[in-house]
């Protein structure tokens, strides 16, 4: 009866999670199909399931720098693919010391100051849109790559801080004292012997906070008025006009978005569960 009980659980187990891969992968597949499709074929009613004449029209004029669409298309992508890089190295530059500060030292209030970097997070992004909207005008940094980069960082540091130290308190402080003993200072233990058993949730890190600055979209239509300076979600909005929309194109530049944050996940994905098996303890 028992193992009958087991065995109807794992059915219907399997079955909801066959489910949920439908209901996540159908919405790509969509996209990907209106992308081969002509103008008129994407808005035919009903809509045909597959394209009967596929064409990758969308995808030779987003990429070709010979014409205006292209240019613009490539110079947006350019500019995502920069704020999240400088992002990402910064994130992972501040957060890695940060987490491992809170870690491995003992000071007062240590405990206090850890959780009310998580405290941000309590709240919606939306809420700080308007003070660092006038933060960031009265130091001057409206419609610079300057301001979308602290802010990401503002949002992304206190989970990368959090899953990091997580990772460092696994990490046996006993590794760190042999090496002291070998004649390391502290900075090579953590160097030589930390950074490297580390590099799961260091790399953990760089795929959360490049995602978070790839796909935002609200602080970069607030702060960029300069059209040469939006990034890709900003500039996808190009594809809407008062009369019409370019469904076809708009799929397609969409599908090259999502390439490269799937393919950075479907790589690196064993490192990213790792770190937040492993780091999900007790702060």
């Amino acid at each position: 009866m028992d193992k009958r009980r087991i065995t109807r659980w794992h059915v219907f187990g399997w079955i909801f999670l066959v489910f949920l891969l439908i209901y996540a992968v159908t919405p790509l597949l969509w996209m990907l199909i209106t992308s081969f499709k002509s103008q008129f074929a994407a808005l035919q009613y009903p809509p045909d399931l597959y394209p009967k004449n596929p064409t990758t029209e969308q995808y030779v004029r987003l990429l070709s720098p010979q014409n205006d669409v292209g240019r613009q298309f490539l110079r947006y992508l350019l500019n995502s693919i920069m704020v999240s890089t400088v992002t990402t190295i910064l994130g992972v530059a501040v957060a890695v010391p940060a987490a491992y500060a809170f870690s491995r030292f003992r000071f007062p209030g240590r405990k206090a100051l850890f959780f009310s970097v998580l405290f941000r997070n309590m709240f919606p992004a939306v809420v700080f849109l308007m003070p660092l909207f006038i933060m960031m005008r009265w130091m001057g940094l409206v419609n610079t790559y300057s301001s979308l980069v602290i802010t990401y960082l503002t949002f992304g540091l206190p989970l990368s801080i959090w899953l990091l130290k997580g990772f460092y308190d696994n990490i046996p402080v006993q590794l760190e004292q042999a090496a002291r003993i070998d004649g390391c200072t502290r900075f090579q233990a953590f160097y030589l012997i930390v950074m490297p058993l580390s590099a799961p949730g260091i790399i953990a890190t760089a795929i959360y906070s490049f995602i978070t600055a790839w796909n935002e979209y609200v602080y970069a239509l607030t702060f960029l008025n300069d059209d040469q300076k939006l990034t890709l979600p900003v500039g996808l909005q190009r594809f809407f006009t008062e009369y019409a929309t370019n469904w076809p194109g708009l799929m397609a530049a969409s599908f090259i978005m999502s390439v490269p944050v799937v393919a950075m996940f479907l790589i690196l994905q064993k490192y990213f569960v790792r770190a937040l098996t492993e780091g999900a303890v007790k702060a």
